[in-house]
């Protein structure tokens, strides 16, 4: 019956397909926390050079990713500023002040974007020992929460050009940032080139099983390793995963298109206007999303609330031309 059902809650829910499995039985494998993992040192120098950075760290999730990464940039005590519907703020169980003594402060903005009057209202200068300073501003490319809005490379582009001015560093949650450079054409070493460290995510849009990567400088990258070990992420012979993130980068980036079509095929079935839907994510406006989730899985497709009046859904490697259509057409009749 699972099999049957048409799962659009995540694009975390994917499975390895046939040849990513070939891919990870076949790969070379070392000890990792000794740095010995030929696959993994082969995944974190690509994915470093995508985006034009001299180095990269493999983390098994994207939480731990975003969390090392702020942490090398905002000092206990010191704060972040981010959107307010960002993920690192709502979806990371607290757990950049529980860990690193960081605080946050947000802006607010519908479509997740950078608000950058707000920004410069927000940021607050080292002051003394009276205040709290900004040591780092934050944005999410893709912004989940915001229906997989992307953040224009002109408006990050000021950010940059605003946080060099008064000596902040800019962390970005790039979990999707994938989607981001498909939907627009922008290439990867542009977004890398607007931050000093970025979290990139293979376990979402990209469909291998786990794992994220921090991307930075040798130096922060060197840190955060020691700090992964700390926090319980070192892990062995890794290099199976990292196999089918390699897989991945090569065979499901371009496919990424796919699911934004599959993704404004679903808004315009549940009467959400499909031009406002850039990527993978559709945000329906319920009511009833509670009910409305429970009575679209019995008639088979799985979608998830992320608020009592919010209904997500989230195409994917797994989602079939197909099957986007007849998940349309079960929604439309429940709308």
């Amino acid at each position: 019956m699972a099999d049957a059902m048409i799962d659009l809650r995540s694009d975390t829910v994917t499975r390895p397909t046939d040849s990513m499995r070939a891919a990870m039985a076949r790969a070379e494998v070392g000890d990792d926390v000794y740095g010995e993992d030929p696959t993994v040192g082969q995944l974190e120098e690509r994915v470093a050079g995508l985006f034009g950075h001299e180095a990269a760290l493999f983390m098994p999730t994207g939480s731990m990713a975003n969390v090392l990464a702020v942490r090398s940039l905002v000092a206990p005590g010191q704060e972040v500023l981010c959107e307010s519907a960002a993920h690192i703020a709502r979806a990371e169980l607290g757990a950049h002040g529980a860990y690193s003594g960081v605080t946050m402060r947000t802006w607010h903005h519908p479509r997740g974007q950078v608000d950058l009057a707000m920004v410069q209202t927000l940021f607050a200068p080292d002051m003394g020992p009276f205040f709290v300073p900004t040591a780092a501003i934050s944005v999410e490319n893709t912004h989940n929460f915001a229906g997989g809005a992307v953040l224009p490379l002109s408006d990050l582009r000021d950010l940059r050009d605003f946080a060099t001015g008064v000596g902040a560093a800019i962390h970005m949650d790039g979990a999707r940032i994938w989607n981001a450079h498909v939907a627009t054409g922008t290439p990867l070493r542009e977004y890398g080139a607007v931050a000093d460290v970025m979290a990139v995510c293979l376990s979402k849009g990209l469909g291998a099983p786990v794992g994220s990567l921090l991307v930075g400088s040798r130096d922060t990258v060197a840190e955060a390793r020691i700090w992964r070990k700390r926090m319980g992420g070192g892990m062995r012979q890794v290099g199976i995963l990292a196999a089918a993130g390699l897989h991945a980068l090569d065979h499901h980036v371009e496919r990424l298109a796919d699911d934004h079509a599959h993704a404004r095929l679903l808004a315009a079935a549940c009467g959400v206007d499909p031009d406002g839907v850039d990527t993978n994510i559709v945000v329906v406006p319920r009511p009833d999303a509670p009910d409305f989730v429970a009575r679209a899985a019995d008639a088979g497709v799985r979608v998830a609330t992320v608020g009592p009046t919010t209904v997500r859904l989230v195409t994917h490697l797994g989602v079939t031309r197909a099957a986007a259509e007849a998940a349309a057409g079960v929604l439309a009749r429940l709308v």
